[in-house]
């Protein structure tokens, strides 16, 4: 797949609030052409005196959403492109798109898989997830998400049973499961059913580092782990 290298006006079709520092936005693209789960967009602002701010934003949709993509922001303090989205930008506003992009960290239809996330790093391993269940139900796939609180849980009304939570700061009240970072245990438990298979992990630097050891340690080769990191720019 080519990505077209066009800059493309879409239009903010839907917002949607996911937690108190993440939105999802949904946009309609006149060029629009389908991804690969784990692909993203790049994102253009410009100001009135000329100045461009410019970043990537993963893809969460399923290819499967003809002619729209959604794009899922945390909103950073220090963040130009991601606070425009979340102060300034309504439905019916126009925002530059370019992409898809990437090639590397996607999903092809390969199973099993497992994917762990941290953060807002479970953004496009989302898509992965949302995709296999509209496309490959029978594909075995595990999810692994790692945040600080309740109110940090992207895509809450949606995880479904594919997926294992672990709170490192405040579990919900009377939380049973699993609470601190990803350990051997946690990993072991959700790549059962994933030996032989890919793994894809999204997060911080270090959470991507402390997750890949733990993945090799419990059997993935590493040539089966691909990783993508997001920085503090945003």
């Amino acid at each position: 797949m080519r990505a077209p290298g066009r800059w493309q006006l879409a239009t903010v079709t839907a917002i949607k609030r996911e937690t108190p520092r993440v939105k999802s936005f949904r946009f309609r693209l006149p060029m629009w052409m389908p991804h690969l789960p784990g692909q993203h967009y790049d994102v253009r602002l410009t100001a009135p005196d000329g100045y461009r701010a410019q970043r990537s934003y993963s893809i969460a949709s399923s290819p499967l959403d003809e002619g729209e993509i959604e794009l899922t922001v945390d909103r950073l303090d220090d963040g130009e492109v991601s606070a425009y989205f979340h102060d300034v930008l309504e439905e019916g506003d126009q925002v530059e798109l370019r992409g898809p992009f990437a090639s590397y960290f996607v999903w092809r239809g390969e199973s099993p898989v497992l994917l762990v996330g941290g953060g807002s790093g479970v953004v496009p391993l989302m898509c992965i997830l949302r995709h296999r269940r509209r496309t490959m139900p029978e594909v075995p796939m595990r999810l692994v998400y790692s945040v600080r609180e309740a109110a940090d849980v992207i895509y809450a009304d949606e995880l479904g049973a594919e997926a294992t939570l672990t709170f490192t700061r405040e579990p919900p009240a009377g939380w049973t499961g699993h609470t601190g970072r990803i350990d051997a245990a946690l990993i072991g438990a959700a790549a059962a059913g994933a030996g032989g298979g890919l793994a894809f992990v999204c997060g911080s630097n270090g959470f991507v580092e402390s997750a890949a050891r733990l993945l090799l340690d419990a059997g993935f080769p590493a040539a089966a782990i691909r990783t993508e990191r997001f920085g503090p720019t945003g």
